[in-house]
């Protein structure tokens, strides 16, 4: 039995939690940043704010006491929104033993230093650190719906052991040490999810989210490489096949704040009426750009799905200026 701690009370930390009671064999708590929140959780057993439908069993303890939710935990299994992770990890750092396991199911890349999640853990601390990812709704997740799923780290010794103790008749995990390839693929495809809904907001066809998806993974790879991912681990679960899922799946945010950029609404407008849950491809954009500029890599969908978040350029204009770039080989 292994003692594990999910840090974050949210959709996609609620799914988890509900996915590794449903296997048995494990000691649960599901730690959340609010205290109201945790209070609801456990008055009503259902987070309705963030996973309605799904009932918490019983022996997922659920609490907003950080300190008391990480001790003596074999693994911290980390879902805050990647903004929340440095401020988590540093808030935890010098409670944590030498073995504790942290295990990062965040997508994101982090504003102004441009680290991926697993960086900004070993920016922290030297507990061994594992990456979660692949194409994974929360509620498909939730619901015991089959699902493939990622867990990267260079240590052979952490996959194995999360491989092991997450892996269900429902979740199926697969190993990689190829930790840039898969957290890049994950933070990536959140901005392409973006630009994807604006197609079906545009009423483009699919012809146009077709192109979209595949140019959209040839640029994710480019910069993938330059950081040192391999090419073969974007054509799997962490590159391609989330990326699929994101831009055409109805339960995407990012593909549904997309949605209503393309049907012309503003993004603030947009992000206020998401009662609180996040589209990570919004804080993503600027970053992936400041990492390819840093890596001399051209990503002319995720430049253009900059100017329509941040600097209020029409998407039929960049819609326009991609298809009228000069001709080139694939």
């Amino acid at each position: 039995m292994s003692r594990i701690t999910v840090l974050g009370a949210g959709a996609w930390g609620t799914a988890l939690a509900l996915s590794l009671a449903r296997r048995g064999g494990h000691d649960l708590t599901l730690w959340s940043h609010s205290p109201a929140l945790a209070d609801h959780l456990t008055g009503t057993g259902e987070n309705l704010p963030y996973l309605p439908g799904f009932v918490l069993p019983a022996d997922i303890a659920v609490t907003s006491d950080l300190p008391g939710a990480i001790f003596e935990a074999d693994i911290l299994l980390s879902v805050t929104p990647s903004q929340h992770l440095r401020e988590t990890i540093a808030h935890i750092a010098p409670l944590l033993t030498r073995n504790q396991i942290l295990l990062s199911a965040s997508k994101g890349i982090e504003e102004g230093t441009h680290l991926r999640m697993s960086q900004v853990i070993a920016s922290i601390t030297d507990n061994p650190c594992g990456v979660l990812s692949g194409p994974s709704f929360a509620q498909e997740v939730a619901a015991g719906l089959p699902t493939a799923i990622v867990i990267a780290s260079s240590s052979p010794t952490v996959a194995q052991t999360i491989q092991r103790d997450f892996s269900s008749p429902s979740l199926r995990l697969y190993t990689n040490d190829d930790v840039a390839g898969v957290e890049l693929g994950g933070a990536l495809k959140n901005v392409i999810a973006l630009s994807s809904g604006i197609i079906v907001g545009l009423g483009l066809g699919s012809n146009t989210s077709a192109a979209l998806i595949t140019r959209g993974i040839a640029e994710i790879t480019r910069l993938a490489v330059a950081c040192g991912g391999r090419r073969q681990t974007l054509a799997g679960l962490a590159g391609l096949g989330d990326l699929v899922l994101t831009c055409t799946g109805t339960l995407s945010r990012n593909r549904s704040v997309g949605i209503e950029l393309g049907k012309g609404r503003k993004l603030p407008e947009i992000l206020a009426g998401m009662n609180g849950k996040v589209a990570e491809g919004v804080r993503s954009t600027a970053a992936a750009l400041g990492l390819a500029k840093r890596y001399e890599v051209e990503m002319p969908i995720t430049e253009q799905m900059d100017l329509i978040l941040h600097h209020d350029k029409a998407p039929r204009d960049a819609i326009k200026e991609l298809m009228s770039r000069p001709g080139r080989d694939e």
